[in-house]
């Protein structure tokens, strides 16, 4: 068994940003010697998020209006308020919605390459933006 870790960086222009992060997934792994193991995607940060889905334009148009409709930006969260948290960003809505969708995927990975469906996409997507996010990387197998 090995393990290989790897990280990169990625930059945010909106506050509220979706993006198809595939290959660049699967050009850190190919790097590494593993012919069969699993890919461990890691969002390093507490306000955005890491999912696998379907990256279709209508589908990410309808997530982002999910999570608008189930975790509203403004009303009245305990973390934005000064008398009870020292968060001076009023991001609570950033932190709920990242607790939602997840912070990290495992992926198989088989003969190198990463085991996804044929609509299958890793997803990141910037809660709290624009911001600077690393994403790590973590091989095991053989």
């Amino acid at each position: 068994m090995k393990v290989f870790t790897t990280s990169f960086t990625l930059s945010s222009e909106e506050r509220t940003e979706v993006s198809d992060i595939t290959k660049l997934i699967r050009d850190a792994v190919q790097q590494f010697p593993i012919s069969a193991g699993i890919a461990l995607i890691n969002t390093m940060h507490t306000t955005c998020a890491l999912f696998v889905n379907e990256f279709q334009s209508a589908l990410i148009d309808d997530l982002k209006s999910l999570i608008e409709r189930l975790v509203p930006e403004r009303i009245g969260y305990r973390h934005d308020d000064p008398r009870v948290s020292d968060c001076e960003r009023g991001n609570a809505h950033s932190h709920l919605r990242a607790a939602l969708l997840g912070r990290s995927i495992a992926v198989g990975v088989n003969n190198g390459e990463l085991t996804l469906g044929r609509f299958q996409s890793v997803i990141f997507a910037e809660l709290d933006g624009p911001r600077r996010r690393e994403i790590s990387i973590q091989v095991i197998g053989e």
